[in-house]
């Protein structure tokens, strides 16, 4: 689930880098959006397993 997780957080982090050069942020380049996913992928990985997880058990129920 990890690959999956941090993939979407580097797309959403290039996404909103592009978004920022609206009110005048510079852009964040792909490399960069990959390099910061590596630490931001283990929370979003986090959260969407007890996610899935809580699905799982409704499912169950």
């Amino acid at each position: 689930m990890w690959p999956f997780a941090t993939g979407a957080v580097a797309i959403n982090l290039f996404l909103l880098g592009l978004l920022g050069q609206a009110i005048g942020l510079p852009a964040l380049s792909p490399i960069a959006a990959l390099w910061w996913c590596l630490p931001l992928g283990l929370p979003a990985t986090y959260a969407s397993a007890r996610w899935v997880r809580s699905l799982i058990a409704q499912a169950e129920a």
